[in-house]
């Protein structure tokens, strides 16, 4: 809806209406839900008065009807409500806010434009304090029994944010466990920790007064060294968990879906995006409390799912897009038009963006300049090509947020205008500008000018460049044959592709081969026996056992793996591979394994419980020593799946063994998800879970207890006690880390895909491309991805495999045309760019004027290494030439300003 002025928000009563920019023609308002008319009351003041017909209260529901062969319910999540349980005072102190009202606070579009601000007097608080697991992790009325899994993460986040808002801000978090188990977490929450003025407290805590003047709250909670204490906070941030989304039971009824206790869906545990009904899957938030990329990748996996059901179908409704001829402009003068964005807010609230615009009017070649609210609105997008027709441009620069996400959706303006797409120049006022001068604002102005200056200099020297086509070949390869290369194998063979599973061992199955139970107390074994048979008799999967990877060459979509199997070699050419080589088990070298045969690790104490071992499951004391090899210097991680193993093992024992007395010793139990109701289950038949820091870790040695036995003796402080325990025990099992496979840095190197810090696959974006590597045609999934448990890794497997089906399932591929050339007449043979190019893409050739470097196109990635170790510049990156970049130097630095400023600097010398 857009306005002239602001006076809808005079006119409506409830001050529903908000406008998004106060500064910028066109506004743009938003309609919240304290709207009159929304909540059932007579009130249509504000379409009375819009001009342009953009409110319509007479709009009425429709129903369609709608075949499919298969339906995916994604209905997310939604916040737990703080008002169901008093003690909270939620609504009730005006300073006591849940952490979306926060997310809001925070945002650029949020009621403060970003500043976070109390409600009660609109001052900026200097001392906040968030409350963890509020509504999670209770069994008390009005809350949930399960952890939420996202809250320990999102909080960390906030409190960054905080700090980069005001740096002198004191921040305190009162939890319980940390919960930081997902990829980089770990960092992300040590970060945190060790930011100045930043607190983490590991306390109970009760909401208890309002100062009624200051409006200030005060929290009670306990520590080991002061006892009980009471502080004062100018803000309370309650950190909420996720429920069920709203009307789970109509929609179970509606489709006849189980739902579990806690009226989340009910999944098949071993493909966590089915439901009790055929054709029916599910994905994201209805599945249970999940991050962002579990989400993403589940939301594919359930693509996957359906398209086995429908590939026989594919490509029946889609329409191919045609657009207009393109023009040769590359004769004509450059006519360039600015579009600059004010990103609701994220922009426009720093950079004065109509100054800005009538700046651009006055640079050279510029021959249109308006702002928009968001460029990147499917409007907004229309306005441009329109415009290019219009005005007769032939350039085009978007001043908006980075390439990254953005860039391929405004080149498809120009296309659509009939303009080659590498006319087009991207100016990120955004993540290099505005968020990071968001308190100077009179600089940030004109740094974006320089930056928009620096752009359409460089677009007036920019040419038109060809993408080209390439043929699919509609195999894959998944390298592993663990669960997570079985499932995306026969995933990808089930929607009718060639399968080459390719595994290093004699027999499939990975590290599941050692696993027999699941928590929730499913048989792996016969699971595995179950898939195993699936993948053998498939007739599109093809497997190699004992099989090693020589060479790895090709392209997306044209890939040629060498492979050793048996003593045979063979050649597979496939479009698309899969990397699932799975992970390692840490050898501990502590705590006396190796050198007493009473200290096992996790997987070896499960496989002699299975195996029914009288001294594991006799045992008078056993204890459990959680993060071992892990959360550490050298290996700064959560292996994630450690607490929720050492909880099963240990209800196991106790359902053989009643009277043992079992002992968890940890840092955080990290049993995220429904996993909580398990540690409560153990907790309450009496496991002990004890809490160590790294600073005090636990001493293990041989020794005898009083009644004679031979005992391994476990020392640790207890900080409740203030004094240190000891305890007898007759085994030990180590929760030893989960480390990246052997093979992983050898593979990397042959798919030339990167490892993250841990060594560990790196995914191309954690949340955007979760299974998806830099290099195209590329995947991954599984543990060699990160730790993660079987549902887990099912749920990435088809993820993947829905990734691969989105190449495969066409018949060609468009590369680039941002690629190198070289020019034969500079060239001198030395190699110098051969040996930079980590992708192969270069090599010499015999020419007519002697041995040349040649670059296959489509091999480059266009990274530009080639072109700095080349002595003769005869290699140059097509769209970042020389010229082309010289210009935007140029604009920088105007000459006249450059000699003002030093001559500056030699009259002050």
């Amino acid at each position: 809806m857009q306005y002239p002025d602001q006076y809808n928000q005079e006119i409506s009563k409830s001050k529903a209406i908000h406008i998004y920019y106060s500064q910028a023609i066109p506004l743009v308002s938003y309609i919240d839900e304290s709207c009159r008319y929304l909540q059932g009351k007579t009130c249509t003041a504000c379409e009375g008065v819009c001009e342009n017909g953009a409110i319509d209260f007479n709009q009425k529901a429709e129903k369609v009807e709608v075949k499919v062969g298969a339906i995916i319910l994604s209905p997310g999540l939604e916040p737990f409500d703080p008002r169901l349980k008093e003690e909270y005072h939620y609504g009730e102190f005006e300073n006591v806010i849940t952490s979306m009202d926060y997310e809001r606070l925070l945002s650029s579009t949020g009621p403060y434009e970003g500043q976070v601000l109390r409600a009660s007097d609109n001052k900026h608080p200097h001392k906040i304090a968030w409350i963890q697991c509020i509504g999670s992790r209770q069994v008390t009325p009005g809350g949930n029994s399960y952890c939420s899994a996202v809250c320990c993460t999102y909080t960390q986040k906030q409190v960054i944010l905080t700090k980069d808002h005001d740096a002198e801000t004191q921040c305190t978090i009162f939890h319980n466990d940390i919960r930081s188990y997902g990829k980089d977490f770990e960092r992300y929450y040590e970060r945190a920790e060790n930011l100045p003025g930043v607190r983490f407290i590991r306390s109970y805590v009760s909401i208890g007064k309002e100062n009624p003047e200051t409006k200030n709250v005060t929290i009670r909670y306990s520590t080991t060294d002061d006892g009980v204490k009471e502080e004062e906070f100018e803000m309370v941030v309650l950190s909420v968990g996720l429920n069920p989304p709203t009307d789970v039971k109509g929609m179970s009824e509606k489709y006849g879906i189980e739902l579990n206790a806690h009226d989340f869906c009910q999944i098949n545990p071993f493909n966590p995006m089915e439901t009790n009904k055929s054709g029916i899957f599910v994905s994201g938030g209805f599945q249970g409390p999940v991050d962002i990329p579990e989400s993403v990748f589940s939301a594919s996996g359930a693509g996957s799912k359906c398209g086995e059901l429908l590939h026989y179908r594919r490509g029946d409704l889609s329409v191919e897009r045609i657009y207009p001829t393109e023009e040769d402009v590359s004769q004509e003068e450059p006519r360039v038009g600015v579009f600059v964005c004010h990103c609701g807010a994220n922009i426009g609230r720093i950079v004065n963006v109509p100054d800005t615009v009538e700046y651009c009017k006055t640079l050279p070649n510029v021959v249109h300049a308006e702002d928009q609210l968001f460029a990147c609105a499917t409007n907004s997008a229309k306005k441009i090509t329109d415009t290019i027709k219009e005005k007769g441009l032939n350039r085009v620069v978007v001043a908006a947020c980075s390439p990254r996400t953005l860039e391929p959706l405004f080149r498809d303006t120009l296309r659509e205008a009939g303009i080659n797409q590498y006319y087009y120049q991207m100016a990120n006022i955004r993540e290099h500008n505005s968020w990071v001068h968001a308190k100077e604002q009179e600089e940030a102005t004109d740094k974006a000018k320089d930056i928009i200056r620096m752009s359409v200099a460089r677009a007036c020297n920019l040419e038109p460049l060809q993408e080209f086509d390439l043929p699919v070949n509609k195999a894959a390869l998944v390298v592993g044959g663990g669960l997570a290369g079985m499932n995306c194998a026969l995933s990808i063979a089930g929607q009718g592709h060639d399968v080459y599973l390719v595994e290093k061992d004699a027999d499939l199955g990975g590290m599941a081969r050692r696993i027999h139970t699941t928590l929730e107390g499913l048989d792996v074994q016969e699971y595995l026996r179950e898939l195993t048979n699936k993948v053998y008799r498939h007739p599109l999967v093809h497997v190699y056992t004992d099989a090693t990877i020589t060479e790895a060459t090709g392209y997306v979509g044209n890939f040629v793996t060498r492979v050793k199997s048996k003593e045979r070699g063979l050649e597979i050419k496939h479009g698309a591979a899969v990397i699932a080589v799975g992970a390692d088990l840490y050898t501990p070298d502590e705590y006396l394994y190796g050198e007493d045969d009473r200290v096992l690790t996790h997987l070896e104490l499960e496989e002699r419980i299975t195996k029914g071992d009288e001294k594991v499951t006799d045992a008078q004391s056993l204890v459990m020593i959680q993060c071992v090899g892990c959360r550490q210097e050298d290996r700064n991680y959560c292996s994630r799946i450690c607490c929720s193993e050492s909880v099963k093992n240990a209800l196991k024992l106790k359902e053989i063994n009643p009277q043992m007395d079992i002992y968890i010793l940890f840092r955080d139990m990290r049993t995220y998800g429904f996993k909580e109701d398990y540690y409560r289950e153990a907790a309450g038949k009496e496991v002990r879970f004890i809490r160590y820091e790294p600073q005090d870790k636990p001493q293990v040695e041989a020794a005898e207890a009083d009644d004679g036995r031979s005992v391994l003796r476990v020392t640790l402080p207890d900080y409740v006690l203030g004094k240190k325990l000891e305890i007898d025990a007759d085994i030990i099992a180590l929760a030893a880390a989960v480390l990246p496979s052997a093979a992983t840095k050898e593979v990397a190197g042959l798919f030339k895909v990167t490892l993250s810090p841990d060594g560990f696959f790196k995914e191309a974006h954690v949340k955007l491309k979760p299974v998806e590597f830099a290099t195209d045609g590329v995947y991954l999934c599984g543990t060699a991805h990160y730790p993660k448990l079987i549902p887990e890794t099912v749920s990435q497997a088809y993820g993947a495999a829905g990734r691969v089906l989105t190449l495969l399932s066409h018949d060609t591929v468009t590369a680039s045309g941002a690629v190198c050339e070289v020019d034969d007449n500079k060239c001198i043979s030395c190699g110098a760019c051969i040996s930079a190019c980590t992708y192969g893409a270069i090599e010499f050739r015999m020419t007519q004027q002697g041995r040349k470097a040649v670059v296959n196109p489509v091999l480059c990635k266009g990274d530009g290494l080639c072109n700095r170790k080349c002595p003769t510049g005869a290699i140059q990156l097509k769209h970042f030439t020389d010229k082309v970049l010289m210009s935007e130097i140029e604009a920088a630095f105007p000459e006249e300003e450059t000699i003002q400023q030093i001559d500056a600097v030699l009259v002050n010398l």
